[in-house]
């Protein structure tokens, strides 16, 4: 077992961002000593850290991945989510095309 701190240096993330997954159950310390109130680590959970900083990393909000992973996700499931936050981005993509070129022809109007 690994005390919070030793699990952050260890995995490479925040001590705070540690005690957020765990408030928002999406990653739960293995034990939580009933004294101290320290919160232990295994080795083992870093296959499901590594999970959801990925999806994290791919914009995922944490409701949603907490969702996936407690399922148990499916590679098909998985794959339609991807595809689904593709279109997502796709969408925040042309927004922001669209915005820059208004921006584009305020200043065109402005010269």
């Amino acid at each position: 077992m690994l005390k919070i701190g030793e699990f952050s240096s260890f995995s490479q993330n925040s001590i705070g961002t540690l005690r957020h997954y765990d408030e928002v159950g999406l990653l739960k310390p293995a034990h939580v000593d009933s004294e101290s109130g320290y919160r232990y680590y295994s080795v083992g959970q870093l296959p499901r850290l590594h999970r959801i900083l990925a999806l994290r990393d791919l914009g995922f909000p944490l409701e949603r991945i907490a969702d996936a992973l407690d399922e148990g996700v499916t590679a098909d499931a998985l794959r339609g989510m991807l595809l689904l936050r593709r279109v997502e981005q796709e969408g925040q993509i042309q927004e922001a095309v669209e915005r820059l070129n208004r921006l584009e022809g305020l200043l065109h109007l402005i010269e």
